[in-house]
């Protein structure tokens, strides 16, 4: 079969378009003839070499953490899982993942996919969506009438995590650039505040209940956005590499957001999506072969948004 992997750390330059063989599941996995998997900025820091701390991984290998495909062969001791089955998941960060054409999956990690979008456009929903849901109600608990800060809300995550405060009916302030400005509106903001020009901690007047930091801020700015939560409040950072800071004087915890697999939460994001609650925004398509350009684009600052990457089987 043919995928993409890098035999040594670095650059885009580094990914190789090869034949491998095809895997075999074993007990408790099945194997998934891949539609598409998606890209995600963590997927050009693991090339590079930056995560070996946190995502240890083994060369030569195949990168994609999310995956949507159809199953395609049981291993034992698998009872909920058929052949043929559409599904979607968010594939383990140390093993293969599903930029090729087949991948192996533990069966306990999927779900349905979402049934009315193509099957290839749910990829791009397990990892970011995921991220949003446990950042704003595992981590944040955020309940109706609560408001949130939602900074860096233009990017992918910050596009769920906007719909899906608002479907709780919490109050929403994000903060995006003139380009995602419209996007992040749409998806249901109440406030929306130009990053680029203002000062966000000065446009914020009034204390938020949750702020969930997505942006690749410097610490300083990380820091002076605790001084917006009210006491007993909390601030959730996905940008692992800077810790979360707090105030515990006020008891304003910080949370390190890693996200995990959970096939329970992205069922009922899959759900979500079949009713149109939730919306799945894809930019672009690209085909396997092309994935190094894309991790060069991705390199660049130069996505236009949320990419999947397509197999040659799809």
């Amino acid at each position: 079969m043919k995928a993409v992997r890098f035999h040594e750390f670095g650059g885009p330059e580094v990914l190789r378009y090869e034949d491998v063989a095809q895997p075999t599941p074993g007990v408790g996995q099945v194997r998934i003839r891949v539609a598409a998997t998606s890209f995600n900025g963590v997927d050009g820091n693991i090339r590079a070499g930056f995560m070996q701390g946190p995502i240890p991984v083994e060369l030569p290998h195949t990168p994609g953490i999310d995956v949507a495909g159809t199953v395609d062969a049981l291993g034992d001791d698998v009872d909920d899982v058929a052949v043929g089955d559409r599904v979607v998941g968010l594939l383990p960060m140390t093993g293969p993942g599903a930029a090729a054409e087949y991948v192996i999956a533990p069966a306990e990690i999927l779900t349905g996919a979402p049934k009315n979008i193509p099957l290839a456009d749910s990829a791009a929903l397990p990892l970011v969506g995921l991220t949003a849901w446990q950042a704003l109600f595992d981590h944040g608990k955020l309940t109706a009438g609560q408001r949130v800060l939602i900074n860096g809300a233009g990017g992918a995550v910050g596009g769920y995590a906007v719909q899906l405060a608002k479907e709780v009916r919490a109050h929403v302030i994000a903060t995006a650039s003139p380009r995602s400005a419209e996007r992040v509106k749409a998806a249901g903001a109440d406030e929306v505040i130009d990053h680029t020009t203002t000062d966000v901690t000065a446009a914020v007047t009034e204390p938020v209940d949750l702020v969930l930091n997505l942006a690749p801020v410097a610490p300083e700015h990380l820091a002076a956005l605790v001084t917006l939560v009210r006491n007993g409040g909390t601030l959730v950072n996905t940008t692992v590499w800077m810790p979360a800071p707090s105030d515990e004087e006020r008891s304003v915890r910080g949370i390190d957001l890693f996200v995990r697999s959970d096939a329970d939460q992205l069922a009922d994001l899959a759900a979500r999506v079949s009713t149109g609650e939730l919306r799945v925004d894809v930019a672009q398509r690209v085909a396997l072969a092309d994935l190094p350009a894309l991790h060069a684009q991705a390199g660049a600052g130069e996505l236009p948004g949320k990419t999947v990457v397509l197999a040659p089987t799809a």
